[in-house]
């Protein structure tokens, strides 16, 4: 194990030799790391999601050993496996093909071999591929290493000032609008913030939708994380949707979305709507489509809607 010498704590006077200190401890734990060996398993690989530095020692060591390297586009990992002169075998491992792959890259690993699976960027499988290979890795018994890095849901997240206690990945919406603002009805009800994914030629229509939705939350643009132009804006959503709305986008874009604040449903309105559906329908079905709509206890629904019920009698 590589064990740094002579490394007291250096003074002010002297930073060119402290870089060197720690140059050649990162070297010395690297060259430990190539030297343990690997065992046989499939090997989930976080890489940068923009700048090539952004990459652990562990994360190399893995690389630079794995029997063979699946990507998302080989093309694009090309050029992080060249940058440090790793010569892995590549092939592609995409959401065209990954259910006719599953069976090579378990076949390979359970013949003895180390598997590496990495995403264009970031942490594999989040609004990547490979959750199917991994469930069925784990089904068969296969040991499934996580090697953790660069995600770009969380550097927006953290930088971006909204409360980080509890908050969930909802990876990218819907294309079309209509689907769009039905999947955002479903998430204007999780009490955390929301983070999310979205291609920047839709980005204001997007964020229209969702000021519309989840009503006008604090909300912050990360665009081009760790990149020369990384760019973090912040307003409220509706500001954010007309800024965005009229500014052409480049590049990838994380949205971040404080929570909304809590709704308080009187019983005057739980009462009114009963008023509104009982007409129509029996007291229990009403009183499952109260619940529904405005979020409250399937208890507290039907005791209002038998007092509204008497009420109408």
């Amino acid at each position: 194990m590589f064990v740094a010498k002579d490394l007291e704590t250096p003074s002010a006077t002297e930073p060119a030799a402290s870089v060197r200190r720690t140059e050649a401890c990162a070297a010395g734990v690297l060259a430990d790391l190539i030297e343990t060996p690997l065992a046989p398993g499939l090997y989930l690989v976080a890489t940068p999601i923009g700048n090539l530095a952004d990459i652990t020692l562990r994360a190399i060591s893995i690389l630079s050993r794995a029997d063979a390297v699946y990507c998302e586009d080989t093309r694009h990992s090309a050029k992080l496996l060249q940058h440090y002169a790793i010569a892995a075998r590549t092939r592609p491992l995409h959401e065209h093909n990954e259910d006719r792959e599953i069976e090579r890259v378990l076949g390979e690993v359970e013949a003895g071999k180390r598997i590496a699976v990495i995403s264009d960027a970031g942490t594999p499988l989040l609004s990547d591929p490979g959750f199917r290979l991994v469930r069925a890795a784990a089904s068969r018994g296969i040991d499934i290493f996580s090697i953790p890095g660069p995600s770009a849901a969380l550097a927006a997240l953290t930088s971006s000032g909204v409360p980080t206690d509890s908050f969930f990945f909802a990876g990218f919406l819907p294309a079309k609008e209509g689907a769009r603002r039905t999947r955002l009805a479903e998430l204007a009800r999780i009490p955390g913030s929301l983070v999310l994914f979205e291609a920047p030629h839709r980005l204001g229509e997007a964020l229209q939708d969702m000021a519309d939705v989840l009503g006008n939350r604090p909300a912050v643009i990360a665009r081009e994380l760790t990149k020369l132009h990384e760019t973090l804006s912040r307003g409220p959503l509706l500001t954010l949707a007309d800024a965005f709305t009229r500014e052409p986008v480049k590049g990838e874009v994380v949205i971040v979305i404080g929570a909304g604040e809590p709704k308080t449903v009187t019983d005057d309105e739980v009462e009114a709507r009963f008023r509104e559906l009982l007409s129509d329908m029996s007291l229990k079905d009403a009183a499952k489509a109260v619940a529904g709509e405005l979020d409250i206890p399937k208890a507290r629904a039907y005791a209002l809607g038998l007092k509204a019920k008497d009420q109408l009698s």
